[in-house]
């Protein structure tokens, strides 16, 4: 197949995917405007637009079984079908939160008269602390050690990392730094980071930190380079070369659970368990939580106590006292 013919293959199928489903289409114009307003207009997030048009097309295929129209559609027939759905609870609060807020458009633009989504919850969740894997202070410290700087992939695992340790940034954040992005104003060095939901923030490198990085550019040339190049770049295959291409999120995931194995270390820890781990050894420094909370990019504390480990560091002290 041609280069051609196969973006044209390509094209089609999205334009399938993002079609108005027969119920909506059924509404007429003005359903048809409000699918398109919400999924192409609104929803700028990628992950959001994907997890919330399933949310939707599922609810409606569900749906049709009862050829039910939009506006026959009762939060009665919204609780049964989230009642069948074989999911855990925070995702179909991701599911209704979908449903919902489409529902809320058809009701703008007088499709139907109500939000039959309304008044429809789910069961109670309540989180105390977040799953992500932990990993301890100490061990941080042996996995930045064990890299043996023999190669350029060394030099850029280790800044890598350490970007991760002392900035408590995402992967993907990481993942998008460019080389103007690490920025020198004489004085000291400081990383701009493209955070989720369009926000950007600047978190200064500390000492250690800014040698990381400094020796790693060295050693891979990135002097002379365009200053919108990416910061961390993939390995040429077998050869212990970089290439011009960025490291995607999955790549440091992966990068990460190698270095972490070549340690010795549990590989069920991630890129995101050095921000529980920043996070617990702050707070148990006495930083105030608002600082965690801005140093992690969170808009809200309480998800930055998901990150707070003290409780079960408490727990296991107490369980280690029982005399059975």
């Amino acid at each position: 197949m041609s280069e051609g013919k196969s973006l044209v293959l390509v094209k089609p199928k999205r334009a399938v995917q993002l079609a108005a489903p027969k119920m909506v289409a059924s509404a007429g114009d003005a359903g048809r405007f409000a699918w398109e307003e919400f999924f192409k207009g609104k929803i700028r997030n990628p992950h959001t637009r994907a997890a919330y048009l399933r949310a939707v097309r599922q609810l409606l295929c569900w749906c049709e079984q009862f050829a039910a129209e939009l506006k026959d559609i009762t939060p009665g027939m919204i609780g049964e079908y989230l009642d069948q759905l074989k999911l855990a609870v925070p995702s179909k609060k991701v599911h209704l939160a979908g449903i919902r807020t489409f529902f809320d458009v058809l009701v703008q633009r007088h499709v139907i008269v109500l939000n039959p989504a309304h008044s429809v919850r789910t069961e109670r969740y309540s989180v105390m602390e977040g799953r992500t894997p932990e990993i301890s202070v100490g061990e941080a410290k042996m996995l930045l050690a064990s890299i043996k700087l023999a190669s350029v992939i060394d030099y850029r695992d280790r800044a890598l990392i350490a970007v991760l340790i002392y900035t408590a940034a995402r992967a993907g954040a990481v993942a998008k730094l460019r080389l103007k992005d690490l920025i020198d104003d004489g004085r000291r060095c400081s990383l701009r980071f493209a955070e989720k939901g369009g926000k950007a923030r600047t978190i200064p490198v500390r000492e250690d930190l800014e040698r990381f990085l400094l020796e790693y550019l060295s050693v891979a040339g990135f002097k002379d380079e365009s200053k919108d190049s990416p910061l961390f770049r993939t390995a040429g295959g077998r050869k212990l070369v970089l290439t011009a291409a960025a490291m995607n999120g999955v790549d440091i995931c992966r990068m990460v659970k190698r270095r972490l194995a070549a340690a010795g270390l549990p590989t069920s820890a991630s890129p995101h368990s050095f921000r529980a781990c920043v996070a617990t050894d702050l707070l148990l420094q006495n930083v105030a939580l608002e600082d965690v909370q801005y140093l992690l990019g969170h808009s809200d504390s309480r998800v930055t106590k998901l990150y707070d480990r003290r409780q079960k560091q408490v727990t296991r002290n107490i369980v280690e006292k029982i005399s059975v």
